[in-house]
């Protein structure tokens, strides 16, 4: 697996005894809570630290029967790392992030997954470029003054798009055959944060 070490202190281990079950014992170390301070980028860590491997090439990414997450130049850390832990929540399994978003293992990134980052197929790719492979795959894109995501039905597959942060999604990415969606909004706020909308739309959507 991409489990390469798992650190942690004698009251995780004892707690979690069934999941340190199936772990090989040579992969875990116990360790203090100081020593645990030493290796951990949090000032205030947690009791357990694990180093996964990363993957050491992409898997091809198949777009058709399934439902993907597509991000469009996500740029702040902790959204990309909200965004990753929503989609473990809803169940997608597949993110693919345009070439300007985050760093996946920017430790802000893998820091806000809380964990989710080992679950999901993440990808990084020419957007416009795979949209161009693949038009018989339905896009949904989030957008301001799209159809309400209160009035449709789930969607079970296809593509799910977001945008940047203040740009929104790049044109260059719609055409004719895109759905545009919307979350629908009573206040006087002119957005939502990325993260929070896409939480929201995967809520409704799924």
């Amino acid at each position: 697996g991409r489990l390469h070490q798992l650190y942690a202190t004698a009251t995780w281990l004892k707690a979690n005894d069934e999941l340190v079950r199936i772990i090989p014992g040579d992969r875990i170390i116990a360790i203090d809570e100081k020593e645990l301070e030493s290796i951990s980028t949090l000032s205030t860590p947690n009791e357990v630290v694990a180093i996964l491997r990363q993957p050491e090439r992409q898997r091809a990414i198949e777009l058709k029967d399934t439902l993907t997450l597509m991000l469009d130049s996500i740029q702040d850390p902790g959204n990309l790392g909200t965004i990753i832990r929503c989609a473990d929540w809803f169940g997608v399994r597949q993110i693919v992030c345009s070439n300007e978003c985050a760093d996946v293992y920017n430790s802000k990134v893998v820091q806000s997954t809380m964990g989710s980052i080992g679950r999901i197929d993440i990808h990084y790719t020419d957007l416009q470029t795979l949209l161009e492979h693949n038009p018989e795959v339905q896009v949904y894109a989030a957008v301001l003054g799209g159809n309400s995501i209160l009035d449709m039905k789930p969607v079970k597959e296809g593509i799910i798009l977001i945008g940047n942060e203040s740009k929104g999604i790049r044109s260059s990415l719609l055409n004719d055959r895109t759905v545009r969606i919307t979350i629908p909004g009573k206040g006087e706020a002119e957005s939502l944060n990325a993260a929070v909308a896409t939480g929201i739309i995967l809520s409704h959507l799924i």
